[in-house]
Order: C-alpha cells, then sequence, then structure tokens
C-alpha cells in the first residue's frame, strides 16, 4: 500500500508543472507581465545588483524580481505568488542580517520597493508619508529639508525605513523619543489576498498592533505615515573613552554604568552606547542639546566611571546625523540605487542589568576570547531601558504607542549588538563559535524572563521556534492570531516568520 501511495505522490508531482523550478519561474514571469508588474529580466544588471545580499554569507536565488513603482504593482505580483504557490518576501533596504528580503531560502518572489522612496511632509499636520522603499538617509534629509521635521531611527543611511521601523528601529534618539515604530501613525498594506487596507488605531487595530514590532510577516507595508518631532537646533556628538582593559574593569566598570541607568540618572536628552571593538572600548552617543549643556549632564557619569570626556561635537540635526554615519555627507541621502555588503555573522540580545555572576562571565569572555581573535568584530551595548527612556516609558512623546515590540519593561537596559566580519573571503566555519560562546556567556548567567533578541540583527541560525520565541517574547501568541486572521496560508513566508495559530 505504502509503496503505491508513493508511486501515486511521484505521479502527481510529475503532473504539476509547478514542481519544476524553471516551469515556476516561466509562470510567475507570465503572470508578472500579464498583470503588467515590472520585474527584473534573468541575469540583467538591475537583477544582479537586487539579488546581491548585504551579507555576502548569505546569497540566495528568487524565482523573480518584482520591481513595482504602484501600490497596484504591489498587489499584482502578490495575486501571481499566491495564485502559483510561491512565497512573497518584500524587500526595502536589503539590509536583513539573514537575507529575509531575498526570502531566507531560494525559490521566492521578492518585491523590491527601493523604486518607491518618496517622502512628503504635510507642514500642517507635521505628518509625513513615506513610501516604504525609502533609505533612513533619504527620509532625514527630505524631512529636514522640507519643514526641518524628524522622527527616531537608525543612523545606517542605506537601511530601508520599512524593515528597520516594522521590528522596532532603534537609534542615537530613542532614549529620548523612542523607536521608530513608535512614529507610525498608519501604514498602507498590500494582504496576502492581494487586497490594500489602512492600519492605524482605529482601521485594522489588531493588524496594526502587529505590524509595530513584527511587521514582516503579515503584508506587504507600501507606504506609512509617520508623525514626526521638531529637529533639535543643537546636538552634539560625544565620546568616552573606557578604562576596560581586563576582565575585572570591565565587570566594575559595566556594574557602575548599569546602577547608573537603572537609577533614572540618564538625562532624557542622552542616547548613548557602549562600543567595543579590538582596538577600543568608548562610550559614543548624542545629546540632543549644546556641547555646554552635555558636559555639565555627563559630568557625574564621568565621576561615577573614572574616564574623561574625549570628543564632544556640537551640530545640528542633519550634522549630527553625518557624523555617525562614517561617510560624510555625501553618502547620506541616498536611493536607488544602492549598493554596500560585508561577510559577516552576527547576533543579538536584550537585557535586563546583568548580575554579578554574569558580569564576571561576560567580562571573562570579553578579555580572554573576543580579545583574541584577529577579525574586525565589534559588540554594540545600546543604553536601551531605564526610567528615563521614551522606549520604556508609558507615555511617549509618540501618539498611539501600542505595539507588538516585546521590550517596553523599564527593566530591560541593554540592546546588543554582535558583529563579526571579515574583509576578504569566506567567513570561517569556525568562526561562529566565537559569538555563540559570548552570547551564551549572557544568558547561562540570567532567567529567560531576564533576555530576549532583536529581531533586526536576525541571527538565521536559530530554528524558527526558538527565533519567534527569542524576538517576540510575550507578543508571540497574539502574533499567531493575527497572522491566522490575514495570511493562514503563509504567503508571506521566510524561515523564521511568525507561524498563525492553529
Amino acid at each position: 500500500m505504502w509503496s503505491a501511495l508513493i508511486l501515486l505522490s511521484a505521479t502527481a508531482a510529475l503532473a504539476n508543472p509547478l514542481t519544476s523550478p524553471l516551469n515556476k519561474r516561466a509562470a510567475i514571469d507570465d503572470c508578472l507581465k500579464s498583470a503588467g508588474v515590472p520585474a527584473d529580466a534573468q541575469g540583467s544588471a538591475d537583477w544582479r545588483a537586487d539579488v546581491n545580499p548585504f551579507n555576502q554569507r548569505l546569497p540566495y536565488t528568487p524565482v523573480a524580481i518584482a520591481v513595482p513603482t504602484t501600490v497596484e504593482h504591489i498587489q499584482g505580483a502578490v495575486s501571481c505568488a499566491a495564485k502559483l504557490g510561491i512565497k512573497v518576501s518584500p524587500k526595502s533596504g536589503g539590509h536583513s542580517y539573514a537575507s529575509f528580503g531575498l526570502g531566507g531560502e531560494n525559490g521566492h518572489l521578492v518585491v523590491e520597493l527601493d523604486r518607491m522612496y518618496k517622502v512628503t511632509l504635510d507642514k500642517t499636520t507635521n505628518v509625513a508619508e513615506v513610501q516604504a522603499g525609502a533609505r533612513l538617509g533619504h527620509v532625514a534629509t527630505e524631512l529636514y529639508k522640507q519643514g526641518k521635521r524628524a522622527f527616531s531611527h537608525g543612523t545606517c543611511p542605506g537601511v530601508g525605513v520599512a524593515g528597520h521601523s516594522l521590528h522596532g528601529g532603534f537609534g542615537f534618539s530613542s532614549h529620548t523619543h523612542g523607536l521608530a515604530v513608535d512614529w507610525i501613525a498608519s501604514a498602507t498594506v498590500v494582504l496576502a489576498n492581494s487586497t490594500v487596507v489602512t492600519a492605524s488605531p482605529t482601521e485594522n487595530p489588531d493588524l496594526f498592533w502587529a505590524l509595530r514590532g513584527a511587521g514582516s510577516n503579515f503584508g506587504i507595508v507600501a507606504s506609512f505615515k509617520f508623525n514626526t518631532f521638531a529637529a533639535p537646533s543643537q546636538v552634539t556628538a560625544f565620546q568616552i573613552n573606557l578604562p576596560w582593559n581586563s576582565a575585572s574593569a570591565i565587570a566594575s566598570g559595566w556594574g557602575k554604568l548599569q546602577d547608573w541607568l537603572a537609577a533614572g540618572n540618564m538625562p532624557k536628552e542622552m542616547n548613548m552606547r557602549v562600543f567595543g571593538s579590538p582596538s577600543q572600548t568608548q562610550l559614543q552617543g548624542l545629546y540632543h542639546g549644546s556641547s555646554s549643556a552635555l558636559r555639565t549632564a555627563v559630568q557625574p557619569l564621568l565621576t561615577t566611571l573614572g574616564a574623561s570626556l574625549s570628543n564632544a561635537q556640537q551640530y545640528d540635526w542633519m550634522g549630527a546625523f553625518t557624523y555617525y554615519t562614517y561617510g560624510g555627507a555625501g553618502s547620506v541621502d541616498v536611493t536607488h540605487p544602492y549598493n554596500m555588503v560585508e561577510t559577516f555573522y552576527s547576533k543579538s540580545l536584550v537585557t535586563t542589568a546583568l548580575p554579578a555572576s554574569a558580569l564576571n562571565s561576560v567580562a571573562t569572555y570579553w578579555i580572554n576570547t573576543a580579545k583574541r581573535v584577529n577579525r574586525d568584530w565589534f559588540i554594540i551595548i545600546d543604553m536601551h531601558g531605564g526610567p528615563k527612556s521614551a522606549i520604556t516609558s508609558p507615555v511617549t512623546s509618540a501618539a498611539n504607542y501600542t505595539s507588538s515590540y516585546a521590550y517596553r519593561d523599564p527593566s530591560y537596559l541593554f540592546l546588543y549588538e554582535f558583529y563579526d566580519r571579515v574583509m576578504f573571503g569566506s567567513y570561517p566555519s569556525n568562526g561562529f563559535s566565537f559569538l555563540d560562546g559570548w552570547v551564551k556567556s549572557f544568558t547561562d548567567n540570567l532567567d529567560q524572563k531576564q533576555w530576549g533578541m532583536y529581531v533586526n540583527y536576525a541571527d538565521p541560525t536559530m530554528k524558527r521556534a526558538e527565533a519567534v520565541g527569542n524576538y517576540y517574547r510575550g507578543s508571540l501568541e497574539r502574533l499567531r492570531e493575527v497572522k491566522r486572521a490575514v495570511d493562514p496560508g503563509e504567503v508571506f513566508y521566510y524561515p523564521q516568520s511568525v507561524e498563525p495559530a492553529k
């Protein structure tokens, strides 16, 4: 009987022309053409540019790449893929660390959004309409140029606004003004059935909640409306060299830093991170105010840490943004075409204050293991929570605070990025254990409720259930319910996507 069933299955597979990748490609190409959806020609210069992954370690080959310029084009692309049983992957800036914009596996329809990058500020309401393919540098430039406005977001100008903001969006304004996700007022979304809906606090509020923290799972956002704030006229970039040259110095200094942060001593205007590399360890940040105000505000911390202010430079808003892009003003306002590539492995954490056992374990690993790795690695420890953080405050400066972003409790003090890259050649197969071990030195000394992970620094080595549990924590079950409601067939699937509730 089993032989007969196997034979029937094989016969059915042979009878289905879409089981062949070549036939799927022909079918989706024909459908996109009939629907009037622009697409990259296979092997063309546009195809090669759009398929080239930011993380060169993780290349994937899509079945087709749609390049919409209208909402109707996005609808047509989704309709074609759903009809043919092809998974759909929206790609805004293409900076997914796990290449999820390319599907995270072969054979997806990629919807390349970066030809849709218009930014329009309503000067009456100060609400900005931003197309989903815009990159952060272009958004910042246009908002400032059109009305000296801004919203909170990250520092890399080439990162796409959609993936960044839909999953959190931390940056050097987040302690003052919250995450990028907190500034989303509404979104225009193409769903799995190719219909277009608005998600806002009053229209499709469950979808709005889910999008704001886990947005890649539920549809394709074609455009956003963002609330904005007045860009400050004075912003000061600063660095503080830390004397963290031994395990005991790291553990002691970090302990003092977290006590200072947890006690609410970090001024609301201050935004700061620890940046550690093989050559240095610094506090780096932006202070929303003058350099003289910064010097006054930071002095108690300098006294506590036994450190000194090594640099403080005052700028206007765009000057300060440009300072941490490390590329100069000419590299800030970027749109299509844009291509930046690296070869790396990365991991993330979000944690509460570290107990002594974790501090000692992490510091020992930093000195005894990390310092002996001769690749170009770094660790970023962002000041994420605390009593004065707009991320973890019950009322932020942005309207409509509720979102599925999981780390709203003030006790989640730190957001971490672990990043290990090679400048030439392939990433070594024995390199993964370096960052895996560093993260383990934290988690082995914490309860599960004391830590999670951040999907914008996705780690594709995790299995699906582990990944979504680590990324979304207490929001996961409700996210699964929303997934069942809007995409039960998982048209928008990738290897770490939220699974629909049963």
